[in-house]
């Protein structure tokens, strides 16, 4: 009797790499972990800058400005009393001054008006930070925020490649909408686009590979967001998030030592989405970013 064929799933094993590669990898790996230890410090887009949340709920638009009755209340040089509003229009954001004085940076040129469908802008010190996520809100970002008192650095896993692997993308041979819960109760939308399989100390892992179905979201940005052994123990309790990097073969480089924290590791204000179940690694992955305990 001819018995059916059975395609198998290939495991990827950790990247092999010459000292040389090693080397340059490790010396890049450092200075991107200087680099974020100094953006967290410093930054006034760091989390820790960020002093408040102010969600659109049912309504279009927001008022920002001095006076009491403002929706997003800011004081300070440079703020008007009715300084300007944000009004939701679809997937984008209208930006318009309403005092005849009054102006913001956008993209460091004075505006009184504008369109975008996330970003950043300027009014006075303040930094207001634009999130759609089909959730539109508006984060406050100030230089002077009393959280960067708080700053004890970051925790990092020792560089390990054992966690490091060039492997293919198992696709989803029909893509599905998948709900993605968030740290703020949100159910965020996601196309599950395949897996990645491989192995961690000779143990087969898989991980869902996810794309958030959000406004500034495009084909190529994919997601992997993911808890194993460490978590609630040496890595934040939420979990952890891991970007997979296309190459020019096809293939993806995922690399474990690049794991990170979410936004709401360092602040109670931003809507973080929460590892789907079936992201749920029955193995430890001791690489990548550590919870260095900013919320508990």
């Amino acid at each position: 009797m001819m018995l059916p064929l059975v395609l198998a799933t290939a495991f990827a094993a950790p990247v092999k790499m010459t000292p040389m590669e090693a080397g340059a990898t490790v010396r890049l790996l450092f200075r991107q972990r200087r680099a974020a230890q100094r953006w967290l410090a410093q930054d006034r887009a760091s989390y820790l800058a960020t002093i408040g949340r102010y969600d659109f709920g049912t309504k279009r638009t927001l008022a920002v400005g001095s006076a009491p009755d403002e929706d997003v209340r800011l004081e300070g040089r440079g703020l008007r009393p009715h300084h300007l509003e944000v009004t939701v229009a679809g997937e984008e954001f209208e930006v318009q001054a309403v005092d005849s004085k009054a102006t913001f940076l956008f993209h460091n040129a004075p505006m009184r008006t504008a369109k975008m469908t996330s970003g950043s802008l300027r009014v006075g010190r303040f930094t207001l930070r634009l999130s759609n996520q089909n959730y539109p809100a508006i984060l406050v970002q100030d230089p002077k925020s009393p959280r960067f008192e708080d700053y004890k650095g970051l925790q990092f896993f020792p560089i390990d490649f054992a966690y490091r692997y060039i492997l293919p993308l198992t696709p989803n041979p029909k893509p599905e909408t998948v709900v993605i819960l968030s740290t703020r109760g949100d159910r965020r939308k996601a196309l599950r686009v395949g897996w990645f399989d491989f192995l961690v100390h000779g143990e087969r892992c898989r991980l869902e590979v996810d794309r958030l179905l959000e406004p500034g979201l495009g084909e190529s940005d994919l997601s992997v967001f993911f808890r194993d052994q460490t978590t609630g123990h040496e890595s934040y309790p939420v979990g952890r998030y891991v970007d997979p990097e296309k190459l020019s073969n096809g293939e993806y480089l995922l690399d474990f030592n690049l794991a990170y924290n979410p936004a709401c590791a360092y602040s109670p204000y931003y809507n973080c989405p929460i590892p789907p179940r079936a992201n749920r690694l029955r193995v430890a992955i001791r690489a990548g970013e550590m919870d260095a305990h900013y919320r508990h």
